[in-house]
């Protein structure tokens, strides 16, 4: 279980600050929430919900939100802490997220992220039949590396690639994409996206 988790202290900490950087990002960009909860096809309750930091937004929610905003998803996602640019995460820690609102949804685990993070790196568990929401984009470049298990990975207009333990993909993180759990088998994926500057730097 994820020490983060574990503590319902640390875990209002983080939707704290996820919900002031969503908000800050939501009055930089001159919106409204009623627009943005629009723009990000969620409800405008919700929405308040998260910037309030009453309640944690999915990673597939994060996305959706950057999107609308202009951002990288990384600008928006909790921090994760790294005195003199050092971070060392032991087993069983890191900051987790759902990657859907579904209660199906497989988990993701933040290892590098947040603003500041050049590199952002996600480790997710897919059961079999979990929930990977939609479609994603981003900026950077990308690589899906399959820990263990078996994926599908969709590139719009480009194809479609099964992916199994030991392989992996790379592409532009702006072409729309998504993943299938493949199997009656659990996968652990790690995603990486290498973006050019760091989070806060970028406009």
């Amino acid at each position: 279980m994820n020490t983060v988790l574990q503590n319902p202290d640390a875990a209002a900490d983080v939707s704290a600050a996820v919900g002031q950087a969503i908000r800050r990002a939501r009055e930089a960009a001159g919106l409204s929430m009623r627009a943005l909860a629009r723009s990000s096809e969620m409800s405008q309750p919700f929405l308040s919900q998260v910037e309030k930091g009453a309640t944690s937004p999915s990673l597939s929610s994060l996305y959706r939100l950057a999107h609308a905003l202009g951002l990288p998803p990384s600008e928006l996602m909790p921090p994760v802490n790294a005195p003199h640019g050092v971070s060392v995460l032991r087993q069983g820690e890191g900051r987790e997220l759902p990657v859907s609102d579904s209660p199906e949804a497989a988990s993701g685990r933040l290892l590098s992220a947040g603003a500041g993070h050049v590199l952002e790196v996600v480790e997710y568990r897919v059961a079999p039949g979990s929930d990977l929401g939609g479609w994603f984009e981003s900026d950077g470049e990308m690589t899906v590396y399959v820990i263990d298990g078996e994926i599908e990975v969709t590139l719009e207009n480009e194809g479609s690639w099964r992916l199994g333990a030991g392989e992996a993909i790379s592409h532009p993180a702006d072409i729309r994409h998504r993943w299938a759990s493949v199997g009656d088998g659990a996968a652990r994926v790690l995603l990486s996206i290498a973006h050019t500057r760091p989070a806060a730097a970028r406009q």
